[in-house]
This record gives structure tokens, sequence and C-alpha cells, in this order.
């Protein structure tokens, strides 16, 4: 509940241009998706989506099934109020992704969440929680060991690629990992962290 309180009061106070992970065009994860060849009709989620407009763009791209979660309603608000009528076409979930119940995706995408979990038990929780969803690809971003320590007051987990490759070497393999330098609203540098990962061995495939 605290971290959820935390949330919903940083989106009700600020705006996007306010936050500095905000992106105008999220190149990255738009060419690592397409790149995953899956159908436009392929289940997706953006895990901390927010008020991130990579929907805005999956949406102009022709994908029809996507879900937003975010641990802040304010945030969830903020972007089906942004859509417009677009956003009957997405299915959004305010909760904590420790607390998601099981369902079925193809594609997981998260480049706001992970490095907030900062305990084993929350890394391991999460872990499980994608492992439930069946997901064939995971499109992750986190700092990277140049990243910041504290991100919205709360400190984060930095991964090289190396500790993210071995954190997930059991079930994922590695496609592709490299780091950018994010330029924040505010003209300072996040170094990111994005690897792609493909799942080894799947027996719950959606599709």
């Amino acid at each position: 509940m605290e971290r959820q309180k935390h949330w919903n009061k940083i989106y009700q106070e600020k705006d996007p241009d306010q936050f500095s992970w905000t992106e105008q065009i999220p190149e990255v994860s738009l060419e690592w998706i397409r790149k995953s060849d899956l159908p436009k009709s392929a289940a997706i989620i953006d895990v901390g989506g927010g008020e991130s407009k990579l929907i805005d763009f999956l949406l102009k791209e022709g994908y029809t099934n996507l879900t937003v979660l975010d641990i802040s309603e304010a945030a969830i608000q903020k972007t089906k109020k942004r859509l417009g009528k677009m956003a009957e076409k997405v299915n959004f979930i305010a909760t904590d992704i420790l607390q998601l119940e099981p369902s079925a995706y193809d594609l997981w995408h998260d480049r706001a969440t992970f490095h907030f979990l900062v305990s084993d038990q929350e890394i391991q929780q999460y872990l499980s929680i994608l492992d439930q969803s069946g997901a064939r690809h995971l499109v992750l971003g986190t700092f990277s060991e140049n990243g910041p320590e504290k991100c919205s007051g709360l400190p984060v987990q930095r991964y090289s690629e190396e500790a993210l490759t071995k954190l997930l070497h059991e079930k994922w393999g590695k496609i592709k990992c490299t780091t950018k330098d994010h330029l924040t609203p505010f003209g300072t540098n996040q170094n990111f962290l994005f690897c792609h990962f493909k799942r080894i061995s799947n027996k719950n495939q959606s599709i």
C-alpha cells in the first residue's frame, strides 16, 4: 500500500514532462517488439506502463491485444484520457506487479518496474509471475551500471548485461542487449540497459 500511495502521489502531482523517464518515442522498445516477429494479435503487456507512449505507437501499428499495467491508478486514468476512444482497445490493470494474477502473454515488456525491486524476495517473486505468464519474449529495460542509484526518491537495482543475463539464464536466452543514454526532460542523462530475451522452453504458449 505504501508503494502504491507513493506512485499515485507522484502521478497526481506531476505531468509527463516532469518525469525523468519520459520518452517521446520509445525507439528501442518498438524496434525489439517488431523484431519479435509476433502477429499483431499477440498478447503484449507493458509492465509499469504508466503514462508511457509505447501503447500509443503499438496501437497505431495495429496491435490488437494490449495490456498496460501500473501500480498507480492515477497514471492509468491519465493514459486513458490521453488515448481517448482508443483506450477502449486496451486492457488496463491497476495493481502492484507482485500482486498480478497469473495471465497469459506472448511478449512481456518492462522499462519501468524491474529495477525498483531491490530485494531478492521481490525479484524472485517477479520472475515467478513472469514465468507463469508463459511469455515467449521478454523486452526488459533497467538502469545500467552507470545509471542513477535512485529514482523518484526510491533506491533502484542497477544491472550489467552479464548480471542480468546470469539472473535469467535458466529460462531465458539472450538475443541482444544494448545500453542507451536517455536524455531526460531536464537535460540530464540516464543510462539504461535494454535486453531482449527469448524463452528457452515454453509449454504454455498462448498462440
